[in-house]
């Protein structure tokens, strides 16, 4: 999902990321954070205006304020307009201490956000600073979606091109392919059990933003889109801030980010509770096997993350519910007994609908690991009776550390393929990008999921080439060889 803010604005971002990079503050997560904050205040003004509207319109008392008669200058309206030192102190001794104070206070869509600015610290270190990134967000309409999410974006794009925690982004474009393959619907509850900055999320939004529009005019469906749509974990309260600020600027007024280090405290509260998971969970490795959640070493024994993770997944899933989620290529072809009989949950257990191996630069340049899109359904029993295939061999960016923009893409191929699956895709020889494999092969197979496991490799001579063409290039290579050995005499004579 590229940003496209203006020209303009995005010159300003460019030069307030520069004046912080200037001011002391390098880490680009932490100028993302004290954004955020900032972003969080002039939000809490324009909820206090609306308050004021309503009671203005209605002859009534203002309903639960933010701001009270003696926290008044605490409003980002009035200390944008103060001198920048006295802004800068004001900030600084009383608007942080405020924020950090309002935890559960706030009623209504702010009360997430509230609760996830109770750590604010402010570090912008000098007044002349702390003016320029004011003026710059007082430039932006708030009430445009399109606008703040566009901001947030390039904001967050920021963070991979300096380098930095790139783990946190799974690049946007691999996000919109399996938000589209997985089409979600006005009545899902979608969740990611490692959100980070809620890319999957905000992209789930802006799905049933563009396709389903109309649904969202219903009061009924308006408050489950804000409330009650997206849920999100995340053990990094640094994440949780932007990531819940990520889903306001792009229209969800309060959805349901919260603190949870999901393979250690297990999902018991939530057993069943999803219709829709997208997640790109970290592949840490191996955890403290008496850290992790007992729920999930029922399942399966194991101390690999990876593992765990898809463990997890069907354990959130509703009956029915669905999932696409990125695992590295060891999942599909470990041979480990745990490795095995997750597999074996998967294809026997559940209905495994896919396997969309990606190229291995996707996540360059943090990471070179190769890794694969499963779409699966929990079913708890079967259903599996073909997997569909594809290896996909370019995603429009180059494959080296650059990742730079090119034409070939086989996305909208994958997408169009992936609707075909179950009737033109069965008919593909296994030579092509795509195709489908039986179960029971699969099962013959040990159930190893990956692709070339079940690809047939033709020679290219043997496809397009008849013998006379090959007989023709033997005699010319013969020919060239006699030339050859003709010259070599010459000169040795």
């Amino acid at each position: 999902m590229p940003a496209v803010i203006t020209g303009t604005l995005k010159s300003k971002v460019d030069r307030v990321w520069d004046a912080f990079w200037s001011g002391g503050i390098s880490n680009p997560l932490e100028v993302i954070e004290q954004i955020t904050y900032l972003l969080f205040l002039r939000r809490l003004d324009d909820l206090q205006t609306l308050k004021e509207r309503k009671a203005q319109r209605t002859g009534k008392p203002l309903e639960n304020p933010i701001f009270l008669r003696k926290t008044e200058h605490l409003r980002w309206s009035r200390f944008k307009n103060d001198d920048p030192d006295l802004m800068h102190k004001v900030v600084a001794d009383e608007v942080f201490p405020f924020l950090r104070g309002l935890g559960r206070t706030l009623t209504g869509d702010s009360s997430t956000y509230s609760e996830h600015m109770k750590g604010a610290r402010f570090t912008i270190p000098t007044a002349a600073l702390l003016t320029k990134v004011v003026d710059m967000l007082d430039d932006i309409p708030m009430d445009d979606r399109d606008t703040n999410g566009d901001l947030y974006e390039y904001l967050l794009s920021k963070i991979a091109a300096a380098g930095t925690n790139g783990q946190f982004r799974t690049p946007r474009h691999i996000i919109k392919l399996m938000v589209e393959m997985m089409a979600p619907s006005p009545g899902d509850e979608i969740c990611d059990p490692a959100c980070g900055s809620a890319g999957f999320l905000v992209a789930a939004a802006e799905y049933i933003h563009d396709k389903h529009e109309k649904a969202l005019f219903h009061e009924a469906q308006r408050k489950h889109f804000h409330r009650s749509m997206f849920h999100g974990y995340d053990f990094d309260a640094t994440m949780l801030r932007i990531g819940s600020m990520n889903m306001l600027l792009h229209g969800v007024e309060s959805p349901d980010i919260r603190y949870r280090d999901s393979l250690s405290e297990g999902a018991s509260e939530d057993s069943s509770k999803y219709s829709l998971i997208l997640a790109n969970p970290p592949f840490a490795g191996t955890l403290d096997y008496e850290a992790t959640s007992k729920d999930l070493q029922q399942v399966v024994t194991t101390k690999k993350t990876e593992l765990l993770f898809l463990v997890l997944f069907l354990k959130l899933l509703k009956p029915g519910g669905r999932a696409a989620v990125i695992v590295p290529d060891g999942v599909l072809s470990g041979t480990s007994k745990a490795h095995r009989d997750v597999r074996k949950l998967l294809v026997e257990d559940h209905k495994l609908d896919a396997v969309v191996k990606l190229p291995p630069g996707v996540f360059k340049p943090y990471a070179g690991v190769s890794t694969a899109i499963l779409l699966f359904t929990k079913t708890n029993d079967g259903g599996t009776d073909d997997v569909w295939f594809y290896d996909v061999q370019a995603d429009g960016f180059s494959l080296d550390d650059k990742r730079t923009a090119v034409e070939a893409t086989d996305l909208p191929d994958v997408l169009e393929r992936w609707q075909a699956r179950t009737t033109a895709e069965r008919d593909r020889a296994r030579t092509e990008k795509s195709f489908t494999v039986p179960k029971d092969e699969i099962t013959t197979q040990g159930y190893d999921l990956s692709i070339n496991r079940y690809r047939e490799i033709v020679h290219e001579e043997e496809v397009h080439r008849s013998p006379r063409d090959i007989l023709a290039d033997i005699e010319v290579l013969n020919e060239e060889v006699t030339k050859c050995a003709a010259e070599l005499k010459a000169m040795l004579s």
